[in-house]
């Protein structure tokens, strides 16, 4: 089974994972259908940003997910949909959490209720390993208590139970995916990867805030190939499925690397406006990713050392999309 000649649906396709979801799916032949946030530019996110061959065949919506019309709109005759659209920077949701709640919960609502309008064969729809809080035990299982420390990740554990409580009373087909903290070329620099490398890029001090949280890198690739995976997997159905590696390591571990790959060594001044408010960073994330080598025959393919260069290569040949002297919350 493949995705080759279907109609699927990618929401959230002009982020960092959607974007390089739309040029996986448009190189394994399906026919793609990416649903953009309106704007009155007409840009596109990180589709702008794809080898044009890899973009050529896509349809491209603009939309809102909280807009049940035009979410139905970009539904309607396709077999599969991806839902990767959300309002995602955690920072910002201490800012802004109503924004959060309409996006991610009643978003995710608009997208199920057409899923089932529509009779739709599959949905996968996104989760975050932000719901977990800290880690209880190490590694993470799917049946960790959700403890969420951000408004963020309180609203993705709406989202994703509504999506269970969807399948269990209407039998939507779905199934939950749980990304461990995703990188590679491409991501923004509110993200810590990228802002470790751009700074680095442009000198030997960086300015970040704790370098004790710890975290399973999962590089995009990877991630992306879990979303293709899972849509095709009878067995998901039903079921929350994480994806990581079952290593972790910390930001200042992160700094080391980067330097090594660099040949330069780097340091740290700690910048307090990039700290979390009290009690509510999140320390350890790692996950077990043996239901997804059960389910999805999933696993990571990419070391970080080997993701962190090709990162480093990315932003290197793109520095005009980083300023390294503004804190992107």
């Amino acid at each position: 089974m493949s995705v080759q000649g279907r109609a699927v649906l990618v929401t959230g396709a002009g982020g960092f994972i959607g974007g390089h979801l739309v040029e996986r799916l448009v190189r394994d032949g399906a026919r793609v259908r990416a649903l953009v946030r309106y704007n009155s530019r007409n840009e596109r996110g990180t589709l702008d940003w794809l080898p044009p061959d890899a973009v050529r065949e896509v349809e491209v919506v603009l939309g809102e997910l909280r807009d049940i019309e035009s979410v139905g709109r970009a539904v309607a005759g396709t077999e599969i949909v991806f839902h990767l659209g959300a309002q995602i920077a955690i920072p910002y949701s201490f800012v802004n959490p109503r924004d959060y709640f309409e996006t991610n919960v009643l978003g995710t609502l608009n997208v199920a209720q057409s899923a089932l309008a529509h009779d739709v064969s599959r949905i996968v729809h996104t989760s975050t390993s932000e719901v977990y809080g800290t880690a209880r035990q190490v590694p993470i299982t799917e049946d960790h208590p959700l403890e969420p420390q951000s408004p963020y990740a309180a609203s993705k554990i709406a989202a994703d139970k509504l999506i269970d409580s969807y399948h269990r009373s209407f039998r939507l087909p779905a199934t939950v995916l749980r990304p461990f903290n995703t990188y590679g070329p491409r991501q923004s620099a509110r993200a810590v990867i990228p802002t470790i490398i751009s700074q680095a890029l442009a000198g030997d001090v960086l300015r970040l805030g704790s370098l004790d949280p710890r975290r399973d890198l999962t590089f995009v690739t990877d991630t992306v190939d879990g979303f293709v995976r899972a849509a095709l997997a009878p067995e998901a159905i039903g079921r929350t499925v994480q994806l990581g590696t079952e290593r972790d390591v910390s930001v200042g571990d992160i700094v080391r690397v980067v330097g090594e790959v660099l040949g330069r060594e780097l340091t740290v001044k700690q910048d307090a406006d990039r700290i979390r408010p009290e009690a509510s960073e999140v320390m350890r994330l790692v996950s077990s990713p043996r239901v997804a080598s059960e389910l999805l025959g999933w696993s990571a393919q990419v070391d970080l050392q080997e993701g962190l260069r090709r990162t480093i290569e990315w932003i290197e040949g793109s520095r005009e999309r980083f300023r390294t002297e503004h804190y992107v919350i």
